[in-house]
């Protein structure tokens, strides 16, 4: 049996996100008819406002409502001379999970991986340089995933950091070799936080 047409446009949506297959798009497109109209307002303006509001902070490239996210807002409170370098914003929300750091961020927005055309000047690397010159830090701390393209990455800035009065450390590797940052859990995200290593 086919749905109406408005129904099977929207199973077709569901189905472009992320780890949603054929019958989660047709629940969660037909969880929508039982929603109440305010809340299902709310949400179809949610996902406008995503696409029409959400930018990436100047200083930092993290997701943000205007020009500069919440991170970079609060300088009152933030620790101004401590730079955490993440692959992506999700990153960024998984150490505020936690709750043990308190400095900056910043997003690279991909990481680098010849094999897939992608360089250092296809990432923010110009920014985080501009950003560090500019600054006051007294350690940057290299959070990136371990892998081949993640320590191809850590490499390349830990280079380009060489001769600067900067402590450059990494965090720890009790995380496992190949694994996506957001399957950890806060524990050992915490730990390898915790433990992390100067580079030299």
């Amino acid at each position: 049996m086919k749905y109406p047409s408005i129904i099977n446009n929207l199973i077709e949506c569901f189905k472009k996100l992320p780890s949603i297959g054929e019958k989660s798009a047709e629940r969660l497109a037909l969880a929508t008819l039982n929603m109440d109209d305010e809340v299902l307002e709310v949400f179809a303006e949610s996902l406008e406002n995503v696409k029409k509001k959400i930018t990436n902070c100047k200083i930092c490239n993290h997701l943000a409502e205007g020009e500069l996210c919440e991170i970079c807002k609060n300088k009152e409170y933030r620790d101004q001379t401590t730079l955490c370098i993440v692959e992506e914003s999700k990153n960024v929300i998984l150490f505020e999970k936690l709750g043990s750091y308190n400095g900056l961020y910043h997003v690279l927005g991909g990481l680098i991986s010849p094999l897939d055309g992608i360089t250092p000047d296809d990432i923010n690397l110009n920014s985080l340089m501009d950003r560090i010159k500019e600054g006051n830090f007294k350690e940057i701390i290299l959070a990136i995933k371990p892998s081949i393209e993640g320590e191809t990455t850590t490499l390349y800035i830990s280079k380009l950091l060489e001769g600067l009065p900067i402590r450059v450390s990494k965090i720890a590797h009790g995380v496992p070799l190949g694994v996506e940052m957001e399957y950890l859990d806060s524990l050992t995200l915490e730990m390898a936080l915790e433990d992390r290593q100067d580079i030299s």
